[in-house]
């Protein structure tokens, strides 16, 4: 199978290296809001066409290498991944909601790299 993909006008070979931390760099993605992070992650992405190459979800950051087509920006893809995963963890782990130091806002701030 080639690396480069195809669409009607364009053959194409986008690599997006995505670095998550959560706000504060807390230690929160371990266990089963690890487990959550990872799965909500690839089924975004998977529903705008990306492929998810790699995903490694540490207790502090995330790391996603990522084939994305050139009909979807990069900021949208991570706009719906961050709002979307914050809205599955808030829903599936309330007791992240009642901590001090996040409010209404999970914080996954993230650094993208282009290779």
């Amino acid at each position: 199978m080639s690396r480069f993909r195809k669409l009607s006008h364009v053959v194409w070979h986008y690599q997006y290296h995505i670095v998550w931390v959560p706000k504060y760099r807390y230690r929160v993605l371990k266990d089963r809001v690890g487990f959550e992070i990872s799965k909500t992650i690839r089924i975004f992405a998977e529903r705008l066409g990306c492929e998810v190459v790699e995903l490694n979800v540490q207790e502090d950051h995330v790391h996603l290498l990522v084939m994305v087509p050139p009909k979807v920006a990069i900021s949208q893809l991570l706009g719906t991944i961050k709002g979307k995963s914050a809205i599955q963890i808030f829903k599936q782990f309330p007791y992240l909601k009642k901590k001090p130091y996040w409010g209404n806002i999970f914080g996954l701030k993230g650094i993208v790299l282009i290779r």
